[in-house]
């Protein structure tokens, strides 16, 4: 997920590219940070950003003003773009399939910071814990991880790289 680069005539940051890039070409990137329609219609609006701290504040601030029809929204874009990798475990599958009985949604877990052979028991005691959780309570704690998420997301699209 990367913005497109134009000819060098200077150097551009992503954010830069991020700034000044058509609202065709960024919405759906920001799309695929979080899929709520308004978060990501926020951001492009409020372009351009001094800087990405000021790029991820603002995606903060959009993310708590989420309603709960936008929250709906965009956890039927994460099950869609980011369903379970590969050929999960018997145990994996019934855990996610009690959660989403439980809530009905699919499973947000904000898994950066942790090693790849951290992530499953992260995941797996991420929804044992959580199952403890009341509806409300729940949530809150997945509007959360889906603000996390899109955080990361967006960081890792705006931030500059080796390149830049």
């Amino acid at each position: 997920m990367t913005l497109p680069t134009p000819p060098r005539h200077g150097t551009r940051t992503p954010l830069d590219r991020f700034n000044g890039a058509a609202r065709a070409t960024v919405e759906p990137l920001l799309l695929r940070c979080c899929g709520s329609r308004r978060w990501a219609r926020r951001l492009v609006a409020h372009r351009p950003y001094p800087d990405v701290e000021a790029l991820l504040a603002a995606a903060d601030e959009a993310s708590y003003d989420l309603t709960p029809a936008d929250l709906r929204e965009a956890l039927v874009c994460e099950s869609a773009a980011h369903p379970l990798e590969g050929e999960p475990q018997p145990g994996v599958l019934a855990a996610h399939g009690a959660y989403e009985r439980k809530f009905g949604h699919a499973f947000l877990y904000c898994l950066d910071g942790f090693a790849a052979e951290e992530r499953l028991d992260q995941v797996l005691a991420g929804i044992r814990l959580r199952l403890e959780n009341d509806a409300d309570e729940e949530w809150a704690v997945t509007a959360e991880e889906l603000r996390r998420l899109a955080r990361g997301r967006l960081g890792r699209l705006a931030a500059p790289g080796p390149a830049d």
